[in-house]
């Protein structure tokens, strides 16, 4: 996919612009593609930030970056190594010490948006005051939020929703953005994940925030705005998530969204990291989002469907996108393959 630099967003809560750059990617020893959404949204979105990507030996993932040592990485420029996975949990296995380590001796900080703090893990916090390297945990909400409102907002506002994780909200939440702005729609892009927020600059990590206050903060990510202007919004899990659900009601609610669009990958049929759970449908999915974003939003509409078809030769995909286009009677399309489909998909969700 080809480098989309993002837009110049207004001020976001938590803005992380002083990071040192570029980054080399740790990818870990992930061997499920979904797992290393943080580094492949880095290589899309910001890849000028970007020098390669380094991994432990166990690793059967890559972004197509070169492979550098810390070492190679700090000689071409590097100055973090940013840990490019975001995995069930959010944890930092022991396994990935040692390379953490390596990084800091070849004269890399250290940034992390997993829920496993930096700075708590002693051995880690050691070797960064003995090297003077910096540990930057981003997945840490601002200070002051409240508990939400449900006063209705000025502005415009779009929520991605999903069938599942990691199946494209993000992207299709970029890539709408972008085009908003392409027909002189004032709009941003609001961060709610590490990688969005990584991209963007700013935003807030909405799964590391207290329950009783997720629907606050997303109040606060996407607050009164002049009535032209659209907050494009990365939506977070599924509502039918069995895991995580709650964030995924709380963002809905907190942003009241005008428009959703439902993001979801063609042949995925069990929940990611829970197969017990089959996948809701589409439709299901369009359904239950209007209807409980009616509590907040009563105006709420579907905008269309978003579908990942990355997996697909570029025929099969347009072939799907029209079918389900037919089947659904609303705009469907791959907001990275553009095209008359994603066209239509911009156009009814500003209508």
């Amino acid at each position: 996919m080809a480098n989309h630099r993002m837009l110049s967003a207004k001020p976001l809560p938590r803005d992380i612009d002083a990071l040192p750059q570029p980054y080399l990617l740790f990818l870990g020893d992930v061997t499920e593609p979904a797992y290393a959404k943080t580094a492949f949204g880095l290589r899309d979105w910001a890849r000028e930030r970007c020098i390669g990507e380094f991994a432990c030996e166990a690793a059967t993932v890559t972004t197509g970056l070169p492979f550098l040592t810390p070492i190679q990485a700090h000689a071409q420029g590097a100055r973090t190594l940013v840990i490019g996975v975001a995995n069930s949990g959010g944890v930092i296995p022991p396994q990935w010490i040692a390379a953490l380590i390596q990084a800091m001796d070849a004269g890399l900080d250290v940034v992390s948006g997993m829920h496993a703090r930096l700075e708590d893990i002693p051995v880690l916090r050691a070797a960064a005051l003995r090297l003077g390297r910096r540990l930057i945990d981003i997945r840490r909400p601002p200070s002051g939020i409240a508990i939400a409102s449900g006063r209705r907002r000025s502005g415009k506002r779009l929520l991605t929703v999903g069938t599942d994780c990691a199946l494209g909200k993000k992207y299709t939440a970029l890539a709408l953005a972008r085009a908003f702005v392409a027909r002189g729609v004032d709009a941003d892009f609001r961060a709610t994940g590490q990688t969005g927020i990584l991209i963007a600059g700013g935003g807030i990590p909405m799964d590391a925030v207290v329950s009783d206050f997720a629907a606050g903060a997303a109040e606060m990510l996407s607050p009164d705005a002049a009535d032209g202007h659209w907050d494009v919004i990365e939506g977070q899990g599924s509502l039918f998530h069995p895991a995580y659900a709650g964030v995924s009601l709380a963002l809905l609610h907190g942003s009241q969204p005008d428009v959703v669009v439902v993001c979801h990958q063609p042949g995925r049929e069990r929940v990611l990291g829970h197969p017990d759970y089959l996948l809701p449908s589409i439709e299901e999915t369009i359904e239950l989002a209007v209807r409980l974003g009616r509590r907040t939003q009563p105006a709420i509409r579907c905008g269309g469907v978003s579908l990942n078809t990355s997996h697909l030769e570029e025929r099969d995909a347009l072939r799907l996108l029209a079918a389900e286009s037919e089947r659904l009677g609303c705009a469907v399309a791959d907001p990275l393959r553009d095209g008359a489909a994603f066209e239509r998909l911009v156009t009814d969700c500003l209508a």
